[in-house]
């Protein structure tokens, strides 16, 4: 399944964050707080133009099973991912 970030009609419980459009240096902080502010069952759909695998690492580290990551696109240069906060 592809994405197209530039897209705003995102189903309701789905949530975009493109980080292409945050500062580096404020960017794992702005994807946390977007996180922290998800209800379970609620998505965060993240664009970016390369593969977050530090960012994901840290994820997986501060939320554990609460928050699943699932790819919807991974090429160079466009990645789309669906992170889905659960009550785990």
């Amino acid at each position: 399944m592809s994405h197209d970030c530039s897209q705003p009609a995102i189903p309701d419980g789905i949530y975009p964050f493109d980080a292409r459009g945050v500062a580096r240096r404020l960017r794992h902080a702005a994807i946390f707080g977007a996180l922290d502010s998800l209800n379970p069952g609620e998505i965060m759909r993240f664009c970016n133009d390369h593969d977050p695998l530090p960012l994901l690492a840290q994820i997986q580290h501060r939320y554990g099973p609460r928050v699943q990551a699932a790819y919807l696109a991974r090429e160079a240069g466009h990645v789309v991912i669906d992170f889905l906060v659960t009550t785990h």
